[in-house]
């Protein structure tokens, strides 16, 4: 979901690269505020340019240009909109670092041709002076608030385990998980007595997938009965209306009888598989000893004691008891160190290196991650199918996908009705211009 939202984001600051090249970045002598938002100021500059970059995906989309007024009603909801959240950006602090921003100007600037930042800025202030860093402050902003969004908007949606499993025995949810269904499909039409036939058919079809001895039983005086096998088939390649009816049999259950414009449908589930692929992962069985800098414990403190304790573990002694004694991971140190099973991924790069090179039975040389000095040692390794675990995983990312847009949507208009907003033009103001 963030990566959608990422594009979204650099689609815009392309925008603002276009339009660099044909207006000052810079406010100019004769700027005015046209609004306030909370603590800060929308610029007539800023509107401007809004309106330019709002009409630029007009024709970008290949619409009517709204007339002018139009324009600046939008592009100031846009900016005002915009601010609010450049608002809570500030109350949290939230801040892309070095590394996350120079990736991010190097996509855009990529966009234009250019690649490294060096010669991306020569080309931008040779436009004018200052460009560059207007746009990757600009960047800078987008990424703050796409973070912003993200925690915001996450925290507001719930999805219970209970609507995982509803979704993953939908047609989308089976059709994602690559799942196939072989089904009979009968259709029973005629002028007479089409709904008494269609009942025989389905109590026909409980005891037996003859579909052409069926067909051939029911047709008879101005009823017709065809049927049609329609083998193995992906349930996203079955029409959603039919599919729906579908996923939620059992293997050999018939649907109930489907009344259409053309007559009275059947459908019977033969058989169901799965997708073929299993997702089957290694995990291991580790525990460690973490020895953290603190206000009292220097680095060079933090690095003499993990080397002593590795010592005493390679004269013998116990590493369960060294870990309950020594380790500054509380959770694991009650245990022995023990982290239990773990997936691949789970862990910060550094330990699961590590991790993945230390024999069974055998214990790592001391090594630093971000958290501090750790020894570890695994006890067991083994090949676990975690299919459906990542079945539910990936129901979870579908159904916060469905609902991300409509939580930000009304996270918006909170923050819009909750931010002191005053528009120093009353022909701006939709309130005054209803």
């Amino acid at each position: 979901m963030k990566t959608i939202q990422l594009k979204h984001f650099f689609k815009a600051t392309a925008l603002a690269l276009a339009l660099s090249s044909s207006m000052a970045t810079f406010a100019q002598p004769t700027d005015e505020v046209v609004a306030l938002v909370d603590n800060s100021v929308i610029l007539k500059s800023d509107l401007d340019q809004s309106i330019a970059e709002v009409k630029h995906q007009f024709e970008t989309q290949k619409k009517p240009v709204p007339p002018e007024q139009f324009l600046k009603q939008q592009a100031l909801d846009q900016l005002i909109i915009r601010q609010a959240q450049l608002e809570q950006v500030k109350r949290y602090n939230i801040k892309p670092n070095e590394k996350e921003l120079n990736e991010a100007v190097l996509k855009v600037a990529a966009q234009s041709g250019g690649n490294s930042l060096e010669a991306f800025q020569q080309k931008l202030d040779a436009i004018a002076p200052g460009t560059y860093e207007s746009l990757r402050n600009r960047i800078a902003e987008d990424l703050a608030i796409n973070r912003l969004r993200q925690q915001m908007v996450m925290s507001r949606i719930k999805i219970s385990d209970q609507d995982v499993e509803n979704f993953l025995k939908t047609p989308q949810g089976q059709a994602a998980l690559g799942n196939q269904v072989h089904v009979l499909h009968v259709r029973i039409s005629g002028n007479n007595n089409v709904e008494k036939v269609a009942e025989q058919v389905k109590a026909a079809l409980k005891d037996s997938n003859d579909i052409a001895a069926i067909d051939k039983k029911f047709t008879a005086n101005g009823v017709k009965v065809e049927s049609a096998d329609t083998g193995f088939r992906n349930l996203s390649d079955i029409p959603s209306e039919l599919a729906a009816r579908v996923s939620p049999l059992q293997v050999g259950q018939t649907t109930d009888l489907i009344p259409v414009q053309d007559g009275i449908h059947i459908l019977k589930l033969v058989d169901r598989k799965g997708a073929d692929q299993k997702a089957i992962v290694p995990q291991y069985k580790a525990r460690h000893i973490l020895i953290q800098p603190s206000e009292v414990v220097s680095p060079e403190n933090a690095k003499q004691q993990i080397d002593s304790i590795y010592n005493r573990l390679k004269a013998g002694e116990d590493f369960a008891v060294l870990a309950a004694t020594f380790s500054n991971d509380p959770g694991s140190a009650r245990d022995g160190g023990s982290l239990g099973w773990v997936n691949p991924g789970v862990m910060v790069p550094e330990f699961e290196t590590q991790m993945k090179n230390t024999p069974v039975g055998q214990t790592s040389a001391p090594f630093q991650t971000q958290f501090g000095w750790h020894i570890l040692q695994v006890t067991d390794t083994r090949q676990q199918d975690m299919t459906r675990e990542y079945q539910e995983r990936m129901a979870r990312q579908i159904l916060g996908e469905r609902q991300f847009d409509a939580e930000l949507d009304s996270w918006l208009r909170e923050i819009r009705s909750n931010a002191f907003v005053e528009i120093k033009d009353p022909s701006l103001d939709r309130k005054k211009n209803k």
